[in-house]
């Protein structure tokens, strides 16, 4: 009696209940910023073994519809720049999901190499964009070694391993030598921009890769921008006005920096480091002042 009473039961028709919507889209932030090398050689060094895990983190969040790179840096390794690049793209095309740069203060050489990992890319009016060129810089000391009467030894095997020394006077064919790199590094540069940006570009190669930089409004002109706007007005425009912007964060304590090692990203330490070598942190602090300097800022 029950299975013919069940069987003879209308089917059961569902209704959503009113006032249950969809839940917001999520775009996850990953914030680039500072010189970009490996190691711990600068105290705002970006890097593959910093960045990796929150990129990570970042196209793995639940509900994510896109990723948000929010970029303020003016350049530094060229390796490291590829590193980040490779690792954003392998994860958006495993992912299938949309990737979006934002400069800030300025994305310049590497900088803008890290923002060529996005789909599409936009700036503010004033941000400073491009340099893509290679630049090598030194200082040599020989003579003032001379002046101070300290005699320079050294001991190579191998004709090249020497090469650059700063104690040593320059060679022409050193110089030839950095200029091969810097030909082959600024190529494979270049090949980037091309592959990414593509028809967008909107000047020749002697204009676009002189090494020369621009303003956001310019750089739009160039094609090397898609447009001018920040990441919470844009992100609004493109995923609607309730998108939820999930900025991620290095999880991190003092007690597990100093178990890695990693003393440059000690809270309270500053770049002369733990081992007293002052003379070396005035020298590197001195020149991740000087690349920020190149722009003005």
């Amino acid at each position: 009696m029950f299975l013919s009473t069940l069987r003879g039961t209308p089917p059961i028709s569902w209704v959503p209940f009113i006032g249950i919507s969809e839940p917001a889209p999520v775009v996850a932030v990953l914030r680039l910023g500072g010189v970009i090398a490996s190691g711990s050689r600068f105290r705002s060094g970006l890097n593959l073994s910093t960045i990796a895990p929150l990129i990570e983190r970042a196209f793995s969040m639940r509900r994510v519809s896109g990723v948000a790179l929010v970029i303020n840096s003016p350049g530094g390794s060229p390796a490291q720049s590829a590193l980040i690049c490779d690792r954003i793209r392998s994860w958006a095309a495993e992912k299938k999901k949309p990737v979006f740069a934002f400069t800030e203060d300025v994305a310049a050489s590497g900088g803008y190499w890290l923002a060529c990992a996005a789909d599409e890319i936009y700036a503010n009016e004033n941000s400073i964009v491009g340099s893509i060129g290679v630049i090598y810089g030194g200082f040599g000391f020989h003579e003032a070694l001379e002046k101070l009467g300290v005699e320079r030894r050294l001991h190579t095997s191998g004709d090249k391993k020497s090469i650059l020394d700063p104690f040593s006077p320059q060679k022409e064919s050193d110089i030839r030598r950095v200029k091969s790199l810097q030909k082959e590094l600024h190529g494979n540069f270049k090949a980037l921009v091309r592959e990414r940006r593509g028809d967008r570009l909107k000047a020749g190669p002697r204009t676009l890769f002189s090494g020369e930089f621009w303003t956001g409004a310019a750089a739009l002109d160039l094609g090397l921008i898609d447009g001018i706007g920040d990441v919470r007005s844009v992100m609004r425009k493109k995923f609607g006005d309730k998108v939820q912007l999930r900025l991620l964060t290095k999880r991190q304590t003092l007690l597990s920096t100093l178990r890695r090692g990693d003393f440059s990203a000690a809270p309270s330490l500053d770049v002369v480091g733990l081992g007293g070598d002052i003379a070396d942190g005035l020298i590197t602090a001195a020149e991740e002042r000087l690349l920020w300097n190149r722009y003005g800022l």
